[in-house]
């Protein structure tokens, strides 16, 4: 099969419009169509629908398209290899992380490793959903549990408690709750149990919507919960790793609390020499190292 028809194909594919793909080509629209037809009829299949509005595979198609993503991400992978220097960090990182660690931790200390690596361009990844680190979705993962996927390293980091929290000013003007039945006199604020989110969590609501708590909001992910407990709405369920960067956060009920969550760091056995993975990896244990360091003087008396 001919490895140049491949790589249009995949470019129209990735496009769904033959002049996009051209334009990211740098060939006319009438030269991509060509060699579109040209596959076509070698593997005697049409491989898109044509309509107004542009392509669509067919299910012929999505096999092939399945198949050159495959080698898009291995040839990705292979150059990333090629193009790590034994004293430099640049280039792409793609990493994936859960909507509420990459916004309200991961992402508010990206100035420093921008700072020693300024030539780094990292693709930061938000989803509930696991990534598949082999199949090139995403070069490295940090997640609440231990990866199963094979030929993977894996590290883990520290563990993750949810906790109850409120803003000095809701508990001013509403009460602070010595029990957890005195919650049917506040607000609570939590993802919903049906969320992707970690069992432990979603556990911790479950008991909670127990002691029959008549106001009520869910938000599909923590950025949420803190933003509504920030602006006084009410008392939150959120993990306690937020509590460094919001110090004014009051914890309520501290002897009720989720049960430990590891936190995993993971990439793929391939990428063991990448130069950027070393640095990002070492980046996120020095940041933690501190967070732990500050979490012990905020507590110590």
């Amino acid at each position: 099969m001919d490895w140049d028809k491949l790589r249009i194909f995949h470019a129209v594919a990735e496009a769904g419009s033959l002049t996009h793909a051209g334009d990211s080509l740098h060939l006319s629209q009438s030269a991509v169509s060509r060699q579109i037809r040209a596959l076509e009829d070698s593997l005697n299949t049409t491989l898109f629908h044509r309509h107004a509005r542009g392509l669509i595979l067919t299910e012929q198609g999505e096999l092939l398209h399945d198949a050159t993503r495959a080698m898009a991400r291995r040839l990705d992978t292979a150059a990333a290899r090629i193009k790590d220097s034994e004293e430099e960090v640049f280039g792409e990182l793609r990493v994936t992380t859960t909507t509420g660690f990459g916004s309200l931790w991961l992402a508010p200390r990206l100035p420093a490793l921008y700072a020693k690596y300024p030539d780094l361009k990292i693709d930061l990844i938000l989803d509930e959903h696991v990534l598949d680190l082999p199949m090139r979705e995403a070069d490295i993962a940090i997640r609440m549990k231990e990866p199963s996927q094979a030929d993977l390293i894996r590290k883990r980091l520290f563990t993750v408690k949810m906790r109850l929290y409120a803003s000095p000013d809701y508990l001013a003007a509403n009460g602070t709750p010595t029990r957890q039945e005195d919650l049917g006199t506040h607000r609570l604020i939590c993802q919903n149990t049906t969320s992707a989110q970690v069992s432990a969590g979603a556990m911790m609501v479950q008991q909670l919507l127990t002691h029959d708590i008549p106001s009520l909001l869910t938000v599909n992910n923590y950025f949420g919960v803190l933003q509504a407990v920030l602006s006084g709405l009410g008392i939150g369920v959120l993990p306690d790793y937020v509590i460094e960067d919001f110090p004014r956060m009051v914890r309520v009920l501290p002897d009720f609390e989720s049960a430990e969550v590891p936190v995993f760091l993971a990439y793929p056995e391939e990428l063991r020499q990448s130069r950027r993975i070393h640095a990002f990896r070492d980046f996120v244990v020095d940041e933690l190292a501190a967070h732990r360091e500050k979490l012990k003087y905020s507590v110590d008396p």
